[in-house]
């Protein structure tokens, strides 16, 4: 790592460009994020309400939905209401160091805990088809909470390391990020010193958690389509597959997008991609999983309407 020059100015604030290098469709742009933002949280809140008053959902499935929707809810409250200020005035566009370093760090965090919460609902569903007489023992009260703590702890600790390299490099100007939130790939380019040894730190964090996380769910997928396919019946496979059906299409849109952004990104140098798909990944997917849990799920659609039955 080079050594700071004596001469060189330290960055003490960020500058986010976000979208405003975009001349046209800011009032479009702003309505659009903030529907989001507000189907983000109304959709997560009512699914958490369900759930939580609904006895017959205490089931581990919904457990661990809840702590899904309470993630989705602060992940797109991380960056999205920045954002939105930043439409106003260039003055409200400024972010700390400090700050920006503490945003980096959380959404790391909320993403990775994502990541291990979706490998616990992954191991849940194996145990609920491949081994059902077992399910209570292997997966009852206290097995559910040492998941879900687990996953929060890794999660959190998850960031370390990538922030206390970050920490140590030198930023001494352009000073202007350009994206809506603090991410590693625009810190670095505007970074003095070299960033190879941090670039290969934030790699191998990401490939333990995303190697790990993946492998309990490819090996938990695999038993279940295993045993899926061991039923003679074409309505007992469809019941059994029914029951993975919208965790599968939040895994798959998840890491999907997180393939494309940490992967496909890296040789398309498009700044605008990477915005592009940065939205899709931080505020669509947390829209959609409520959806796609609800739309599927004749039971949260029943709990749904007698919720509503008796407010009215």
């Amino acid at each position: 790592m080079q050594p700071p020059h004596e001469n060189w100015t330290f960055v003490q604030e960020f500058v986010m460009m976000g979208f405003t290098g975009i001349k046209e469709g800011h009032l479009p742009l702003f309505g659009f994020f903030l529907v989001m933002y507000l189907l983000t949280l109304t959709e997560n809140s009512i699914l958490v309400l369900v759930v939580a008053r609904e006895r017959r959902l205490h089931t581990p499935m919904y457990f661990f939905l809840i702590h899904l929707s309470c993630l989705d809810i602060w992940y797109t409250s991380l960056t999205v209401p920045n954002m939105l200020v930043g439409f106003g005035s260039p003055g409200s566009r400024i972010i700390s160091y400090s700050a920006c370093l503490t945003q980096l760090y959380l959404f790391t965090f909320l993403g990775s805990t994502e990541c291990f919460l979706l490998a616990a609902m992954a191991y849940d569903r194996y145990v609920a088809i491949c081994v059902p007489l077992r399910y209570q023992e292997m997966v009852g009260r206290d097995t559910c909470l040492l998941l879900a703590a687990g996953s929060w702890l890794t999660g959190f600790l998850t960031p370390v390391l990538p922030i206390c390299f970050m920490s140590q490099l030198t930023f001494c100007g352009p000073n202007v990020i350009d994206h809506f939130f603090c991410d590693v790939s625009p810190l670095l380019v505007l970074s003095r010193t070299d960033v190879s040894l941090k670039e290969t730190v934030d790699f191998l964090v990401s490939l333990v958690v995303l190697l790990v996380s993946s492998f309990v769910i490819v090996v938990s997928y695999v038993r279940i389509i295993t045993t899926v396919l061991k039923i003679h019946s074409l309505g007992g496979r469809r019941c059994a597959f029914s029951t993975c059906t919208a965790h599968l299409t939040v895994v798959s849109i998840f890491y999907g997008t997180l393939f494309f952004m940490y992967v496909c990104t890296k040789v398309a140098s498009s700044v605008n991609l990477n915005k592009v798909v940065s939205v899709f990944y931080a505020i669509v997917t947390s829209v959609l999983n409520p959806l796609i849990y609800s739309l599927r799920n004749s039971e949260v659609k029943g709990a749904l309407y007698r919720v509503i039955s008796k407010r009215k």
